[in-house]
């Protein structure tokens, strides 16, 4: 693991990291599973639209051939194929280099992500499952709430099946990074796209911890610190409760979402100096997973970064998150064993 200071030098070298524009060198086949739902369909558009990727794969329980259909009309390179249901899975699947996952139950109001637990955990283990017998190589991004159990879940299933890589496993807190950028502009006046804000631990309420102290030419009120570390935590909360129970952040998500994929993608072409936050298995803390920046290569993660110094607030919220997070992980690797017997 590298400090804080060698973390900023790989940042300064990840050069466009929003949008998609670059000239694509790769041949990638990009798997969206789930992708009729709220969070799937416009990632499969943003998906579409990435020149990394010539073979885009959607695949649902249902509703996918008109998704497919849609999307193929837009007038980029990427082919598109529709599969639905599980006799259609491997289809799907087979020849991934990356499978982004964003199937499951949407949050409702009052709803937090545990909540989501039950449901989504039989879902998730399902699909790796299926993952791990069809594309085993392929890089896996998890979308599906709540993240800091589902991830390790994605893992023990992998486990058990022998094909695990804990380099090609990643939890996408995108979002928390996304919103983070979004809501210290606002307050800063900066340029959201000149803004990089380090957002570390998990991807639910108080797991998420924003390093403001740390932004680059900030100046934080103590009640502006205070305020936007409660609104980057409690932003899918304010989504859920503007819907009005018809939905939560599904299209600030796919932004997100295809955000991560696409650096993923252009690591695996070969570009050097990708850096992101993500949810990964590292010893960084007590916590099997933790997210943190990452160095992006052609086989996944190859570097590990330590988060750096802490402010005093930022330390007490670190050291309240970790049993959360310990305990989030051993719940999905209890709902494994406990599956398996």
């Amino acid at each position: 693991m590298q400090t804080a200071a060698r973390f900023t030098q790989q940042l300064a070298a990840t050069v466009g990291r929003r949008g998609f524009h670059a000239t694509s060198t790769s041949n990638a086949k990009v798997c969206v599973v789930g992708a009729a739902g709220g969070i799937g369909q416009p990632l499969s558009l943003l998906m579409k639209q990435s020149p990394y990727v010539t073979e885009l794969s959607l695949f649902d329980v249902v509703n996918t051939p008109g998704v497919a259909a849609d999307i193929s009309h837009c007038s980029t390179p990427a082919t598109v194929s529709g599969h639905t249901g599980n006799d259609e899975v491997g289809a799907a699947l087979d020849g991934c280099d990356v499978v982004v996952i964003p199937a499951g139950v949407p949050r409702k109001p009052g709803m937090t992500r545990d909540d989501l637990f039950n449901t989504n955990a039989s879902i998730v283990a399902g699909l790796a499952d299926a993952c791990a017998k069809h594309c085993p190589d392929a890089a896996f991004c998890i979308i599906s709430n709540p993240v800091n159990s589902t991830v390790p879940i994605f893992a023990e299933v992998l486990k058990n099946a022998g094909v695990y890589n804990p380099k090609k496993l990643f939890g996408v807190t995108t979002l928390d990074v996304v919103r983070a950028r979004t809501f210290v502009a606002e307050n800063q006046k900066f340029d959201v796209d000149t803004v990089d804000v380090t957002v570390i631990g998990g991807h639910a309420g108080t797991t998420i911890l924003p390093l403001l102290s740390q932004v680059e030419g900030a100046n934080f009120s103590e009640e502006d610190f205070k305020a936007l570390t409660h609104r980057i935590q409690f932003g899918g909360d304010e989504v859920v409760q503007a819907k009005d129970g018809a939905g939560s952040a599904t299209l600030s998500m796919a932004f997100a979402g295809a955000e991560f994929a696409e650096l993923v993608l252009r690591a695996q072409a070969g570009e050097e100096g990708i850096v992101a936050c993500s949810f990964v298995e590292n010893d960084i803390t007590q916590a099997p997973f933790f997210s943190t920046p990452v160095l992006l290569g052609e086989n996944g993660v190859e570097e590990v970064f330590h988060y750096g110094d802490l402010s005093p607030f930022e330390e007490e919220g670190l050291l309240a998150m970790l049993p959360d997070l310990v305990a989030q992980a051993e719940k999905g690797v209890d709902f494994v064993k406990n599956r398996s017997k």
